[in-house]
């Protein structure tokens, strides 16, 4: 029985904000959390790589309209250290940048290209159990035509780190098929304590990068690293796909937007409202409108062009297909 949203377990929020577009979008989370989770009564932390050796640009947020808008939403800046990924792997930062939060207090990462759509405060965690995005698509690994398949290349993974493979399957899609080995988008995932995880996390992405097992020759792991470590850490640490239920993440609460054309096309009216009404304050507007695609998209509304483009009720089933259509019409921004 789902706990009482009042009972339930106070959680940090970590994204990670940099100078470019990380900086907006971490802006705007941090806009409709407040909006969405007005009681929400965790801390708020936009995790900033420091400046080091593994950077060929100081990454770190000079904007100081920028910062003065993050501290009217009572976010935290968290520096953390590049010790291990940087310049040559970002989306190693969603890692290292755990190893910052406060140890042993429960966590929830997002991806810093989303937006909360409804009350944070709802969602039935369990924090002993990990869990991560399913909004996914098949995209690693990719089968080679004379195998290993996709159970010789998952077991092989799991055989390294002596994790039991069978409890992990899906039985209810057919062998084979991607939808049966564990899989996530690392688009947001939580545990009890943040090091326990990025730790873990760090150590299975070394072993992967540095000494892939032979069923993975001619697979990429540029940028795949992280989502082939991420269901091992779950599974490891008794989590899994049925740990959180669904509609909630990726549902009702979070949209994972990736893009602003994306999210006209894709999403629901409510995350177009939720958007346009956090973006219209003028204390946010004279900031988030010196970013270009956020100024064409939102503000001079191109975003409602791209969205008159599509049918959602029946959308194309590979997003490659939407970006193509919004490429070809000339609407397409990052």
């Amino acid at each position: 029985m789902a706990k009482n949203p009042a009972m339930r377990q106070p959680f940090n929020i970590v994204i990670v904000g940099q100078s470019g577009r990380l900086q907006y979008e971490a802006l705007l989370f941090a806009a409709s959390l407040r909006a969405s989770t007005p009681e929400f009564v965790g801390r708020l932390f936009v995790a900033e790589p420091q400046n080091g050796a593994n950077w060929e640009r100081n990454p770190q947020i000079t904007n100081a309209a920028v910062l003065e808008a993050l501290a009217l939403y009572d976010v935290e800046i968290l520096p953390f250290e590049n010790r291990v990924f940087g310049q040559s792997y970002p989306y190693g930062n969603k890692i290292e940048a755990l190893m910052a939060l406060p140890k042993g207090e429960p966590f929830v990462f997002f991806d810093t290209d989303t937006l909360i759509t409804g009350d944070l405060n709802s969602v039935p965690f369990d924090f002993d159990r990990p869990s991560a995005s399913l909004r996914r698509e098949g995209t690693w690994p990719k089968p080679l035509l004379y195998g290993p398949g996709y159970a010789g290349i998952w077991k092989s993974l799991y055989d390294r780190f002596d994790l039991d493979f069978e409890s992990s399957l899906d039985l209810t899609q057919p062998d084979e098929y991607w939808q049966r080995y564990l899989y996530f988008n690392a688009g947001f995932f939580y545990y009890k304590c943040p090091h326990v995880f990025g730790q873990k996390l760090l150590d299975y992405m070394i072993s992967i990068r540095d000494e892939p097992p032979v069923e993975l020759t001619g697979q990429s792991l540029d940028p795949w690293l992280d989502q082939a470590a991420l269901p091992l850490v779950i599974h490891a640490l008794g989590g899994g796909r049925d740990a959180l239920p669904q509609g909630y993440l990726d549902g009702d609460i979070s949209c994972h937007y990736r893009h602003f054309p994306l999210l006209y096309a894709r999403e629901n009216d409510h995350v177009v409202d939720v958007l346009e009404a956090v973006t219209a304050p003028n204390k946010l507007k004279k900031v988030l409108k010196t970013y270009e695609p956020i100024k064409r998209v939102i503000y001079q509304a191109r975003g409602h062009k791209v969205r008159a483009l599509f049918d959602r009720d029946h959308l194309p089933r590979r997003e490659q297909a939407i970006r193509n259509k919004i490429k070809s019409e000339g609407f397409w921004m990052r």
